[in-house]
């Protein structure tokens, strides 16, 4: 009896959970609150994009100009620096020893040049003319013994035999040449330096001092200092860590951050729907109250592939997007460098594109009428 009664009952009772689980299932699902209320678009008709804060200046990334191991960190991140204030040093050992091998072959140069220009020496004037008188000397003896071995063999056949006034002859004709020789190198050493030993030489000190100021340079350049007037962003360089030329990273971040920009990214299809100079306002990302007005600085007239991605599946990463800087206003909160921020543009609707393209064209055809008419 038990077993007739509970099998319909039981049956019943699931057919009668499958109807409610069926209704509830084709119920639907009460809307859910989203957990951060999206940004709301403040104008009728609105070229939306993403936008990054930034410096007035732009992010300034810092490197090093040459490749060495850092020695001293000199700026700590929020520390305002001025233009010409040291950031970091590398180390300077290998450059101060090139420095005095400079320092040496300049003054080694400077050396050369004061010689030649110095020349010739009194000193070795005296040698010269001292030889020259002896050669003097010297010939008038070997004259002498000739004219008299000459007149000899003249007066007295047999005095003097014919080689003994050959030799004597060819004694005096040494002496002459010999002569000449120190005459020639004395007005040699009188004419000084040849001048263009002497550019070679100021050529030399030239490129001495050149080499010098290279090397002073180089070891001024160790230090690398601000270039502009800013706030340290971020210092990614540590005491005793090799830096590269050019570095694989920013080494320090500066940048002005007492008139915040936000970089606009305006996708090449909403172009037609810009106005520069249009007001914008700007909202922080997760936190839609906080809406900010925005003054309109510059548009840069170069459209790249976009960067800034805003995390959006149906973002495709080969758009290319027009930049545009605003200026962000002074408030009390706090905004950062590096912040996202959804922005929304005061723009035109197509329509009103589509007619100023077509009264262009429409004019362009009435001109060129006109200068046919005019023409003709």
């Amino acid at each position: 009896m038990i077993r007739k009664i509970g099998l319909p009952l039981l049956a019943m009772g699931l057919l009668a959970f499958a109807i409610v689980h069926v209704i509830g299932a084709q119920q639907a699902p009460a809307p859910l609150e989203p957990p951060i209320t999206p940004a709301r678009n403040p104008f009728k008709q609105t070229v939306a994009g993403s936008g990054i804060v930034e410096a007035q200046t732009e992010n300034i990334s810092v490197g090093s100009p040459l490749p060495g191991v850092v020695t001293e960190v000199l700026v700590k991140v929020n520390q305002r620096v001025k233009v010409g204030d040291p950031l970091f040093r590398l180390d300077p050992r290998e450059l101060n020893a090139e420095l005095k091998v400079r320092q040496a072959e300049l003054i080694a140069a400077e050396a050369e040049l004061v010689r030649l220009e110095s020349l010739p020496r009194r000193d070795e004037v005296l040698i010269k003319e001292a030889r020259v008188r002896e050669l003097k000397a010297n010939l008038a003896d070997q004259r002498s013994q000739y004219d008299r071995a000459e007149a000899a063999m003249k007066a007295h056949l047999g005095a003097v035999s014919q080689e003994e006034l050959t030799r004597r002859r060819q004694a005096y004709q040494m002496a002459q040449e010999q002569l000449s020789w120190a005459e020639a190198d004395l007005k040699l050493l009188e004419a000084g330096a040849w001048e263009p030993q002497k550019a070679i030489a100021r050529a030399a000190v030239e490129l001495a001092r050149a080499k010098l100021k290279q090397t002073e340079m180089n070891l001024e350049r160790l230090t690398v200092r601000a270039l502009v007037d800013g706030q340290v962003l971020q210092v990614n360089v540590r005491p005793g860590e090799f830096v590269g030329a050019p570095s694989s990273q920013a080494l320090i971040v500066l940048g002005s951050i007492d008139q915040l920009h936000v970089r606009v990214d305006v996708d090449e299809h909403d172009i037609p729907r810009f106005i520069p100079g249009a007001s914008a306002r700007a909202m922080l990302r997760g936190e839609p109250n906080a809406e900010f007005n925005l003054r309109f600085v510059r548009v840069e007239p170069f459209v790249v592939p976009k960067k800034s991605l805003t995390g959006d599946n149906r973002e495709r990463v080969d758009t290319r997007v027009l930049q545009v800087i605003y200026a962000l206003e002074q408030t009390s909160r706090p905004v950062y460098v590096g912040m996202q921020m959804d922005v929304f543009i005061d723009g035109v609707d197509e329509l009103t594109v589509s007619l100023k393209l077509r009264r262009g064209v429409i004019m362009k055809h009435f001109q060129h009428r006109i200068d046919a008419l005019y023409s003709g």
